[in-house]
Order: C-alpha cells, then structure tokens, then sequence
C-alpha cells in the first residue's frame, strides 16, 4: 500500500480507502462491513469514510459494530464523519438539519461518537457549506470540537475554493485549528474543482484531498452502458437522482473507448477510473466504496496500475474523456 501525508499535517492515510455511502446498512450489514473491512485493513487501508447522514445514523453504527468486532488497535486506523444534513430522521427540529451552526455541531459530534463507540473522530467534515450560518461561528465549533479532545483534525466536502480560503484565514487570525482537508468529487468526467478551482489552495494553505466517486457512481465501469442492471446503484430507488448521468450515451460512448487502454493494461475499467484518480499527486487518498468482497479486491488492484499510467495512456485516457469533462 501506498501511503501519503493529509495536506500539510503529519497524519499518513492509505492511497486508497473505504468508504461507506449507500452501502453500509443498506447492502451491507456488520458482517460483511467487518469482512470487507478486514480485508481492506489487511491490504493496508487504512481509512474509513463515513458520515452522520448515511442511511440516518446507521451506517455509523455498522462500521462501530464492525470496529468493534475487529479490535484493531485505535493508532492504527483513521476514520471520519461528516455533518451538515442531520440524521433526516421524524421529529428533527430547525436547528438540527441543513446547517453549521453551532448548537448542531456541537450535538453532533456528540451522537456520531455514540453511534461509533469511539472516544474520538479523527477527520471530521462540514458536509456541505452553509451560507446561512456566519462562517467565523462553524470555524470557531470546528475548533472546539478539536480542543475538547472529540475530533483530531476538520475539513470541508463540496466547498468552494474561496469558501475554504476564508475558513483558512478567520482560523489563522484567531489562531484555531484551520481546516486540513476536502472531500470533492473527482472522476475522469469531473475534474475542475480539483483541478484548476483549488489550485492556488494546494500551496497557500496546504489543501489535502480525500476524493470521492472514482467510479463516477459506476458510470465508470462500463455498467451503464445497456440500460440499469438490476442491483445496481442506479437500480436503488434512493439513487434515482443519478440515472440520468449514468445512462449519458456520449460518457458510455467514451467509457468504451476506455476499454482497449484498460486491456492494455491488464486492468479493468475500474481499476483504470480508480488508479487515474490516484495519480494525482495532490490527492491524499481516494475513496472507494464496494457492496461485496470481490468488488473491493478488484479496487484495490487499481495500484498495480500507477506506474504503467505513462504520460503517454494519460494522453489517449484525456482524449477521450477530457471533453466531456466539467
């Protein structure tokens, strides 16, 4: 396995990672999230992404029972929540979904250590930003989550560039733990925020990424290509908002085009999505998800392909996708 620091800080996390959105709970009970889990762990994963709103606070409390079944020694694996969407369960009050004010975080924090079993988060994400919430009051709860011992480290998913600058710079000039990390989206069809958006974050305040959808929801694996396969992604009701992407013609047109590069290669499509991800060196870790333990074997070969990614297969990978890319 291949490990990389997160940003500037001295925290090692795996190239790749596990993550638990849409799976655990709703594909995946404790047994095969422990299962899965082991076998990640054994290959040197060493992340595990989560977060409060996966299926309403279950998906916490499968990887804590998983967690709690392995015993692996706390110092040895890294996990995160996220927190901004609230449980989205009856009963939530105004101050307890689609926000960051304080008085939400600091219960938050709360149940997601409940739900874990953990005395302590170690990556802990404001899920979304929330522009009605003065920023220097999410800054300041972020801090004191990280003072009073709950979490070790703060960050951002789906920010914007300049929403994460101005986080930066009110934490610098009150001297509070400055956000460390974001959670974007990155795939071979989407690719501007990472790529040019954070760029100049990179080197001013020492942005680690922790990626999400490698496979662009599956859309990279060539699945999608005849239609939604039953027991797909795409096939969950919950996830219908995503099958007008990945039924695209023109993206499964390219993701055919990508197959003879992959064969090349000796990889799969998968591996192909999940190893190019991983080629960027800004990228601390990518997260990958799986439903069974075969699909989770099959991502992790993706590092076997890191060195055959020439600048050359870079070429002919960017000519078919980059000018469908956003």
């Amino acid at each position: 396995m291949l490990y990389r620091r997160l940003g500037r800080s001295g925290l090692r996390v795996s190239a790749l990672s596990l993550g638990s959105w849409v799976t655990y709970h709703n594909q995946v009970d404790v047994g095969a999230a422990r299962e899965m889990m082991a076998a990640a762990f054994d290959a040197g994963v060493n992340f595990f992404d989560n977060a409060e709103v996966y299926a309403g606070g279950r998906s916490e409390e499968v990887m804590g029972a998983a967690l709690k079944q392995l015993g692996w020694p706390r110092l040895h694996y890294v996990v995160s929540t996220k927190f901004f969407w609230g449980l989205d369960r009856a009963g939530e009050g105004v101050n307890r979904k689609d926000t960051l004010n304080r008085k939400y975080l600091m219960q938050a924090i709360d149940g997601s250590l409940q739900r874990f079993g953990l005395d302590f988060i170690d990556l802990v994400y404001c899920h979304r930003p929330d522009p009605h919430t003065p920023l220097e009051e999410t800054v300041r709860a972020m801090n004191d989550i990280i003072q009073q011992g709950k979490a070790l480290y703060w960050g951002t998913s789906e920010w914007s560039a300049s929403d994460i600058h101005a986080a930066w710079q009110i934490a610098d000039r009150h001297g509070w733990h400055k956000p460390l990390m974001e959670q974007p989206q990155y795939h071979l069809f989407h690719r501007s925020r990472v790529e040019k958006d954070y760029a100049r974050l990179y080197e001013d305040t020492g942005l680690g990424l922790t990626t999400w959808s490698p496979l662009a929801s599956g859309l990279l694996t060539g699945k999608y290509r005849s239609g939604v396969p039953e027991g797909s992604r795409g096939a969950m009701e919950n996830m219908a908002f995503l099958r007008e992407g990945l039924l695209d013609p023109a993206k499964n047109a390219a993701v055919l085009q990508l197959q003879p590069i992959a064969a090349e290669l000796g990889a799969t499509l998968a591996q192909l999505a999940i190893a190019w991800v991983a080629k960027n060196p800004r990228v601390s870790t990518v997260i990958t998800g799986a439903s069974k333990l075969s699909q989770l074997q099959g991502n992790l070969g993706a590092l076997d392909l890191l060195d055959k990614l020439t600048p050359e297969v870079l070429a002919r990978i960017d000519a078919v996708t980059l000018p469908l890319a956003d």
